[in-house]
């Protein structure tokens, strides 16, 4: 199942790139996760129309925390050591880094884009696969772990270089992009098998496959687990491959995986 959040927090099942508005009496991220679960049925739907013509908002908006993978990528980790834009805080081994939590307040739909805050600064834009968990999970077997995912997403995860904080630098609003929809856990065969890209103006910056993480889905969730108790809702950003780069005014941003969707995203200067 695919299920976007659209127009002012309706929730709507995707079905060919097609809309239909699911009513289910409550648009909450528990609403949303229990339909994703296949444990609430809707009193009702009603045909919207296409994909493209909806304003499409984060599927999650309220999670308990996003927590994330500084570096799961070699070849991230290998550029960030020479682009002179870690400023200290290169990390060449996230287990002993440790991830780091992201305001929820951060969190904006593709429609809604990215407001750049110091426009003066560079800001880089990061592709992500992003796991929302369905169940609450304490010091979670690596083996186990999946089974605590309730969907999938495609993630943005909008950095401000600089000698800040990760996660201050990280967490301002907008700088957490969440879409185009959730597809549920089930219809994913294989988080480890998903091609990732972005293009910024039809240049492509980012590609790769989620085969390439240094630790897979599982991996983070059981190590974030140890220290965290994950909560359903809760949605985890699982690291940037390389070719980061920089984004400005007026920039039109273009993420997508196979399976997970498109979703375009401008970016504007902060009024």
């Amino acid at each position: 199942m695919k299920l976007c959040r659209f127009n002012a927090g309706r929730i709507g099942i995707v079905r060919d790139d097609q809309v239909t508005e699911v009513m289910i009496g409550d648009h909450s991220d528990e609403a949303m996760l229990a339909l994703l679960q296949g444990g609430q049925m809707p009193l009702a739907s009603s045909a919207v129309g296409p994909l493209s013509g909806v304003a499409l908002e984060s599927p999650i908006q309220r999670p308990g925390k996003i927590v994330a993978a500084p570096v799961n990528y070699r070849a991230h980790i290998e550029e960030m050591a020479k682009n002179g834009q870690a400023f200290g805080h290169v990390i060449t081994d996230l287990k002993k880094a440790g991830m780091f939590l992201k305001a929820p307040s951060s969190i904006v739909g593709p429609s809604q884009g990215i407001a750049l805050r110091f426009p003066e600064r560079r800001t880089d834009h990061e592709i992500e696969l992003c796991a929302v968990i369905g169940t609450r999970a304490s010091k979670v077997r690596e083996q186990d772990a999946l089974a605590c995912v309730a969907g999938y997403c495609l993630g943005l995860d909008i950095t401000l270089r600089g000698p800040e904080d990760r996660s201050f630098r990280k967490s301002i609003d907008t700088y957490t992009v969440l879409g185009p929809y959730v597809v549920s856990a089930d219809e994913v065969s294989d988080p480890q098998a998903i091609d990732l890209s972005i293009r910024v103006n039809g240049e492509l910056r980012q590609h790769t496959n989620t085969s390439d993480m240094v630790y897979g889905v599982a991996a983070l969730i059981s190590f974030t687990s140890q220290f965290y108790t994950l909560q359903p809702g809760d949605v985890l950003m699982t690291g940037t491959p390389q070719g980061v780069g920089p984004i400005v005014d007026g920039d039109l941003i273009v993420a997508e995986a196979p399976g997970l969707g498109s979703m375009s995203v401008r970016v504007r200067t902060a009024a």
